[in-house]
Parts: C-alpha cells; sequence; structure tokens
C-alpha cells in the first residue's frame, strides 16, 4: 500500500484512552475525559435486581409460574407473556434453568460481573446525565438476567430496563452470541454500558419515517452516539464504536479521505438498502474505501459531522439536538469539509 496507508500515519501519535469507571469524570479532566457539564447533576435513586438468582432456582413449571408472578413486568415484556405463550414458559423455563451449560455460563457471568454495586453506580452515573439533559426522564425499573442469548442483550422502555449479562461476558466465556468476532469485540462487560447509552438515546433521537438517504442514516447514528458520548463522558471513541485502537488511528488520519469518497461517489443520497447497509450497517471493513476501514464507517462519519455542528451551534442544547428530523441541516450547519493534506 503507499505513503497514504490507511491504517497508519507515522507522524501520528497513538493515544488510547481506557477508562472502565465512570465516577471520577469531572469537567474537562485531565485522565482524558470528555468536557462533563452535568457532572454535578444530582444522584438519581438506581435499584437493580439480579433475576438471574432467582431464575436459576426453577425446577418445575409451577416454579416458573411462581417466578413470572413475582416479576410481572419483566415477564410481560422481556419474556412476552401472555395467554398464548403461558404453557410454552412454564415447561421451557425449567428445562433452561437447569441445563448445565446455562448454568455454566451464569457462573462465568457472575464472575465477569463481580460487583453489583459498581454495576448499579455506573448506572446510576448514566441516568443521572441522562436526567440533566432530559428532566422528564425517570429511572426504569432495572433487572439483570442469564438469557442463554435466547432474548435480547438489552430491553429498555419507560417500564423496564433488562440487562442479559451473559451476552456480555467475554471472551473467557464457555458460550457466547452467534456473531462474527468483529461484532463480538461489542460484547465484553466494557461494551455494556455503551450499547445501553444509545439503546436509552432512541427516546429521544427524532427521525423522519420517510427520510430514508444514506445521509439519514449517518446522522442519526451519529446522534446516537454523540447521545451516548455525553452520558459517558470518560468512555473512549473507541468503545462508543466497537473499533480497535488501529482502527480508530486509521480513521482519524484519513478522515478527509473517507469523507471524500462517499462524495466523489455520490453515496449521500443513495436511497439503495444494498449501500446503506455497506457504509452504514454491520460489516467487518469496507474495502471499497481500504481494506482495513471498519464497517460501519458512515456511523463514525455521522459522529464527526455531529460534533462538528455542536462545535458550530454550542447553544443549541442536547434536546434540540436530538430532536431536529432535518440530516441536511444539520450537515449544512455544521460546515463540515476535512481538508486533504
Amino acid at each position: 500500500m503507499n505513503k497514504n496507508n490507511f491504517a497508519w500515519r507515522r507522524w501520528l501519535p497513538v493515544l488510547l484512552v481506557v477508562s472502565l469507571g465512570l465516577g471520577a469524570c469531572k469537567k474537562g479532566s485531565a485522565e482524558g475525559c470528555r468536557t462533563d457539564v452535568a457532572a454535578d447533576a444530582p444522584a438519581l435513586p438506581v435499584r437493580v435486581q439480579h433475576l438471574e438468582i432467582p431464575f436459576f432456582k426453577i425446577k418445575t413449571p409451577a416454579d416458573a409460574r411462581q417466578f413470572m408472578d413475582a416479576h410481572r413486568a419483566f415477564s410481560r415484556y422481556y419474556l412476552q407473556r401472555q395467554p398464548a405463550t403461558e404453557n410454552e414458559l412454564e415447561g421451557g423455563l425449567p428445562q433452561l434453568a437447569t441445563n448445565a451449560a446455562l448454568q455454566q455460563l451464569g457462573r462465568e457471568t457472575a464472575a465477569a460481573f463481580p460487583d453489583s454495586a459498581a454495576l448499579t453506580h455506573d448506572l446510576g452515573e448514566m441516568f443521572r446525565r441522562v436526567h440533566y439533559y432530559f428532566p422528564d426522564f425517570r429511572v426504569p425499573p432495572a433487572a439483570t438476567y442469564v438469557s442463554g442469548f435466547l432474548s435480547k442483550d438489552i430491553y429498555v422502555n419507560d417500564s423496564l430496563l433488562v440487562l442479559s449479562l451473559d451476552w456480555f461476558a467475554g471472551p473467557k466465556a464457555s458460550k457466547r452470541p452467534d456473531l462474527p468476532q468483529y461484532m463480538l469485540r461489542r460484547y465484553t462487560p466494557a461494551g455494556l454500558l455503551p450499547l445501553l447509552a444509545q439503546n436509552v438515546s432512541s427516546k429521544y433521537n427524532r427521525h423522519e419515517l420517510t427520510a430514508n438517504t444514506m445521509l439519514d442514516a449517518m446522522v442519526h447514528s451519529g446522534k446516537a452516539l454523540y447521545f451516548a458520548s455525553l452520558m459517558l463522558p470518560c468512555t473512549p471513541d473507541s468503545l462508543l464504536l466497537g473499533y480497535t485502537g488501529r482502527e480508530m488511528v486509521g480513521l482519524e488520519a484519513n478522515e478527509p479521505r473517507v469523507w471524500g469518497h462517499f462524495l466523489e461517489k455520490n453515496l449521500l443520497y443513495s436511497t439503495t438498502p444494498f449501500l446503506l447497509q455497506k457504509y452504514v450497517g454491520e460489516r467487518p471493513n469496507v474495502p471499497e474505501i481500504d481494506k482495513t476501514c471498519p464497517g460501519r464507517v458512515g456511523q463514525w462519519v455521522g459522529l464527526q459531522i455531529v460534533r462538528k455542528y455542536v462545535a458550530e451551534h454550542p447553544e443549541v442544547s442536547l434536546g434540540r439536538l436530538m430532536a431536529e428530523k432535518n440530516a441536511q441541516r444539520i450537515l449544512n450547519e455544521s460546515h463540515y469539509r476535512p481538508k486533504r493534506d
């Protein structure tokens, strides 16, 4: 590859910021955290139920019924309990709970998340920031669970938050989600809160239903990532995006080249689902740009556009940003034009 190798520039310093805790984040701290205007926001009470504990005690259909009756919101929303599925759940839950492989995964998950207080604290830190920016936000009842990958990794609405921790047990677990390696990188204990924050953003991230261009998808994803970056100010972009440090260095060094590709190939206003998947969806890499360019690069570009827009318009609140449906307006008013060297 030529001297403009996408992955590396010899003059570019490599700075990998690794931070798993949130408590030390302050305004412009020296630890590599972003500026956190919500650092002094009041705490919110957070209570987390660990439903994997009573789940693994289920032995019979009667036990399953008792478990579901005791946790009605969880059963309704997460297990999809309804009259048509009642018998299936009463028979299926005991089989799962007594399965030796799932029990082993449960023990491995507990080892990956040994500190319940730390998880509760980190959730509280994130939620108090959400409440700072969106005062109508209310913390939903929270629960952890071990689903055996048969249900969602994260479920969140106004009534319930469920974290299926086995999805995030990491590479040492005996079983992992049936996903390719480039996606599994995000399913570690450190990847839990970044994915949760992006899930929470969907409550506020407005999007025109008829807006289906590449630019719309890029900016919509960029707003979700920007939201997550404010809720988790000490989480590096590599964790927010699920990229390696090498991939981050390559993108930052070659930002003008990446943006130029979208312009030169007239991609911004494409509505072809295949092309949107190529650049915004899950994919190991984007060889159309460079074989070392990571998948979902359109999401990364969207984040850069949104950050430039916010820098140009500091008076725009996060609420206004998330409510803005017009991706073209955000691009125009961002004056995003990374220049080639």
